[in-house]
Order: C-alpha cells, then structure tokens, then sequence
C-alpha cells in the first residue's frame, strides 16, 4: 500500500515492521456527542483498520480521549456536575454513537487523565533540554528552538508569526509558544508538578501515548485536516525536540464536512448530531456516503446525499437478496469467473494506491452491474450468485453489504409465498391486469418482486424493514 503523507507531500509505502501497523487516530474531546463531521475521521480511519487487517495485518489502533481540557471545564460549569462526571458520560456515549456508524473498538482508547505522569516527564525533559520555559507555574514549549517547526502544516515562522490567530500573552517569548502545562485555577481539576499544581495542555497528551503505546514513531498518524495546526504540529515539534525521531511516518488527514459550502461546526451552529442522522438514515447509508467520495478533500453534508448513497445500498442488496435465492447449481462460467478476477483485482488496486475507497466501490458497482448484465444475456443463476459473493467479501472491510439474506418467520412468510404463487397462476390463465393488482398491492405494502429465469422472488424494502416489516424476502 501507497499513502500520501501529509509531512512528505508524497506518497510513502507503507512498510510495517513484523506485520504490525502502528496507527493513531486522534479522538474525541468528551464535552459533547460528536455531530456528523466529526464522524468523518473515525469512518475514514476505521475502514482504513479494516482493510489492513483483511489484508492479513495486524493493527494497532490507538484512539485517546480528551478527557480534560477547558471545554469539559466550562460544560461541567453549565451543567452543575464535575469535569469528570461530563467526561465519563460523554465517553460513553462517543463509543454507542460510534458503534452505530458500524466503527470497531480501538484497540487500546487511553484517557488523558491517566497519563498526566507521563505529561509531566515529557515537560520535565523538554525544559531540561531547553525547548521549555516555565512562567509562574506555567510551562510553555520554545518553538524557536525547533528549526523545523512548520514542515507538517507547510507553513513558515514569519508567516505563522504575522498571521497567527494566537493571542499574544506577555507570558511568552513568542506568541506561537504554546501551553504545556496550565497553574491551576480555583475550582478546576489539578494534579500536583514540579511547577506547582496545574494540568497539562492538550498537545501533549497524544505524544505521551503514542510513546507508550507504540513506541518512539508510529507507522500512521491520522485525524482531521483541522487538526493539521497548531495541534499535530505541536505534537511534531515536541516528540522531535524530545527523541531526534520522528512521531510518524506517514500523517494521514481527512477532508472536512461542509454545509453548504461552509465549514461544519459546533460554534457556527450549522451541525447536525451523528446519532441523530443514523437515526434517520441508517447506517449504511452513511458509510457509503463517505466512502464512495474522495475522503482527502471536503464533502458537502445533505440529507439529499446520504438517501442517495441509500438508494445505491438498496440496490445493491436487491442484487445479493435475489442471487442467493438463486440454486448453487449450475456454478458460474470460467469466462465469467475470469471477469470477476479482473474486478477484485481492481478493486485492491484503488485502495492500496492512496485507499481510493470512491475508486474501490466503483468496482463494486461494476460487479453489480456485470451480474445484472450476465443474467440477462445467459440466464446463469450461478454466476449471478458468485458476483454477490465477490461484492460481499471485499465490501466487508468497508463495513458494507453484511445484511444476511432476510428471512421471514412463519405464517407471515408462507402468506407472501401464497400470494406470489398467486400471482403467478393469475399470470399462466393471462389474467394480467389481476396479476398486476396483486404485484402493486405487494408493492404498497413494501414487498417488491422480481421475475427472472428462475421465477418469482420477493423482498421486503429497506424502509419497510426499517419500519418494523418482520419478513424480508424469500424465492417463491
């Protein structure tokens, strides 16, 4: 696999010492759910994890909570509760939202609070080395004495100097030193320092867990392009400044969602919560929407999009549903089996070159459209039936199209079977326009038939389904 890095502009083999890749992904900050934008990295990132792992690789993913930082301290103010108290409730409710858009757990999700000991040792050894300063009780990191400060977000000092939107504080030597280490402040969360009680800032919370979750450099780095500066460049400069390594080898960011053209966010007030949309939409849908665009550049945000990229879904289960009520016999032609070859090797190609996931499901719409296109022209149940096998088994390290054939249940079941052998019978004695009554009948109520070669089949639609219908297809 090729990745573009962010840091090198260029694309970078990915080389896992041992078969284990390293990846960081950075998380959330547990003040709030997080809205639909948010959701883009853990998806991307997710489905990246997947992926290697499918590819027989083991992965590594670590993804911190923010556990402590001034929004936690200003929602725990609003809401009359402890810091601690929001962030155990927000933590819980990030991984039921992310488990709803179908993300697996990370391997390891440390919290920043249980790394504040070694916070404090990385700020101790960067003052000792002189890329810290402490400021009654404050600790601030020197970024004149790293030369290099910069190269991630590909920005240089004078220019981050005379448009940078940092405050200027007196405190510091240069307005773009940043906080290591806050002085405590009444009624705020503090852990005793050898600068006095205080916390520790945000951008050091990542460098300590990466260090000692995977080592001195991770093989991936990743999270959203916002986070590209001031966060990941901080967290660059210290790791650097602190080892002579570097923290990654390759940093990987996602474009960020838009609202119509603007920016999605939650101090602009144009977002919509992430579990509100699965609400609505289902999470397919949504995994899909992400992933058939280009996840490096911006994405405009529409309920429009997303029931577009369900109705793709829909499709594409109509094809699995129907070709798995297909018998397994006559098997699939060597031509044809040829042809879906060409296809899966498509398919690995666009993800290993940059993870072209829009590239990737392409290929999948191809598969769809090469099965749909082979029945028609040969009437072979079995190459049908092994085209929806090949959708399914590379589908399944995007988190898509692992819906089991639905299947009815009882008296329900053998109803709809009655009434298509019905219709079919109607048909046979030429009585169409009672054949037709039936079929929009069926269809008002959500089940939708199929004829072909092999007869009649019958599925419930997703939005039935999604409504409560109990039976889901079936051949008849």
């Amino acid at each position: 696999m090729r990745l573009e890095s962010t840091l090198s502009r260029t694309m970078e083999e990915l080389n896992p010492v041992d078969g284990t890749v390293r990846m960081y992904v950075c998380g959330p900050t547990v003040y709030d759910r997080f809205h639909i934008g948010n959701a883009r990295p853990f998806l991307v990132f997710d489905a990246l994890r997947r992926y290697l792992e499918s590819r027989g690789l083991t992965v590594v993913y670590v993804q911190n909570i923010t556990d402590i930082e001034d929004k936690i301290i200003a929602r725990a103010k609003e809401e009359g509760r402890t810091p601690e108290e929001v962030a155990s409730s927000y933590t819980e409710k990030y991984f039921q939202d992310a488990a709803a858009l179908g993300v697996k757990p990370p391997t390891h999700s440390p919290r920043a609070t249980e790394y504040v000991p070694q916070m404090i040792e990385i700020i101790r050894s960067l003052v000792d080395k002189g890329h810290a300063y402490v400021v009654d009780g404050d600790v601030y990191f020197s970024v004149a004495s790293a030369p290099e400060y910069g190269k991630l977000s590909g920005r240089d000092l004078e220019e981050l100097e005379s448009g940078a939107r940092i405050a200027i504080s007196e405190r510091k030597r240069d307005p773009l030193d940043f906080a290591l280490w806050k002085a405590s402040k009444p009624g705020e969360p503090r852990w005793p320092s050898p600068w006095g009680d205080g916390r520790p800032g945000w951008h050091t919370e990542c460098v300590a867990m990466v260090q000692d979750l995977l080592g001195d450099t991770a093989d991936i780095h990743a999270g959203g392009y916002d986070l590209v500066f001031p966060h990941h460049e901080n967290e660059l400069a210290q790791a650097e400044s602190l080892t002579g390594k570097p923290l990654a080898r390759i940093w990987l960011h996602n474009g960020l969602l838009t609202v119509q053209g603007q920016r999605m966010g939650k101090s602009l007030g144009n977002f919509e919560y992430a579990y509100t949309v699965v609400e609505r939409h289902g999470t397919e849908p949504i995994r899909y929407f992400y992933l058939s665009r280009d996840w490096r550049k911006p994405l405009d945000f529409s309920h429009e999009g997303v029931q577009e990229a369900g109705r793709a879904v829909q499709r594409v289960y109509s094809l699995l549903w129907e070709a798995e009520s297909f018998p397994d016999e006559p098997p699939a032609s060597e031509e044809f089996l040829v042809r879906l070859g060409e296809l899966e090797s498509r398919f690995h190609e666009a993800l290993e070159e940059d993870f072209n996931t829009a590239g990737a499901l392409g290929v999948l719409q191809e598969a769809v459209g090469e099965a749909h296109r082979h029945r028609s022209a040969a009437g072979d149940p079995g190459g049908v039936r092994a085209a929806a096998t090949l959708v399914r088994r590379l589908a399944e390290p995007l988190g898509l199209f692992q819906e089991s054939r639905p299947g009815a249940e009882g008296l329900a079941e053998e109803l709809i079977d009655l009434l298509v052998e019905l219709r079919g019978t109607l048909r046979e004695q030429r009585m169409f326009p009672l054949a037709d009554h039936l079929r929009d009948r069926l269809a008002k109520l959500g089940v939708e038939l199929r004829d072909g070669p092999q007869g009649t089949v019958w599925s419930v639609s997703r939005e039935s389904r999604e409504a409560g219908g109990s039976p889901q297809s079936g051949p008849a």
